[in-house]
């Protein structure tokens, strides 16, 4: 009968359990990915030996100074602070600017304070205001073709003498007169504005020593 065969059949005979064949299928396959992760595990921690023992060198302070006049470099000027550190005229002689060294010795205004240019668009506009030697000033200003203009300038109506006093209404007046404008990115930053008239002015970066003015040669005449 076939119940009594089926029973009859000894161990050996019966059928192996299907779970253990997928397991030992299964065993080659993970060992050769463990080989595989090992393998390339190793060779990305010697590539990186490699890349530690030879970093690159930055030459950057070796390299020539890029072109300050490029347009580009204008665009960058949102959210800058500035002070005036150089006013060459036209003619090479330099014109005395406020500091606090230049009018160290006038007893009535011995603390001159530096011109300065803050360009911010936190309020969601592009708005200008600084100090002009005497008062403070604000307006706008706009970032086109490469060029730094300003529109809509005002401000307070103190009286003042010394340095800061003489040079407010040529700095105001420089502000709608310019032709072109330059930034020296690399530190120490600056900013280069060359008037309709052919006078320079640099600016530094707050807090930072100036830049050499591009094209400024050494003789400079000194101011009359």
């Amino acid at each position: 009968m076939p119940i009594s065969q089926t029973a009859s059949q000894t161990p050996s005979q019966a059928p192996s359990h299907p779970r253990m064949n997928m397991r030992q299928r299964l065993r080659p396959a993970r060992g050769e990915f463990v080989r595989k992760l090992a393998t390339r595990t190793a060779m990305l921690a010697a590539a990186l030996l490699v890349c530690a023992c030879k970093l690159p060198v930055h030459t950057d302070a070796s390299a020539p100074l890029p072109d300050p006049f490029n347009p580009a470099t204008t665009q960058l000027l949102d959210n800058t602070h500035w002070q005036l550190v150089e006013w060459k005229r036209a003619d090479g002689t330099l014109r005395a600017v406020p500091g606090p060294k230049s009018d160290a010795g006038n007893t009535e205004n011995p603390d001159a304070r530096p011109i300065t240019l803050d360009l911010s668009t936190e309020s969601g506009q592009r708005r200008a205001s600084g100090f002009s030697g005497c008062n403070r000033y604000f307006g706008a200003y706009t970032l086109k073709n490469g060029l730094l203009s300003f529109s809509q300038l005002g401000g307070t109506r103190m009286a003042c003498i010394g340095t800061g006093g003489d040079i407010e209404g040529a700095w105001l007046e420089a502000l709608s007169h310019i032709a072109r404008s330059g930034v020296q990115m690399r530190h120490p930053q600056s900013l280069f504005l060359v008037l309709e008239n052919g006078d320079r002015l640099t600016l530094a970066e707050q807090g930072a020593e100036p830049a050499p003015t591009p094209g400024a040669a050494s003789d400079a005449k000194p101011a009359q």
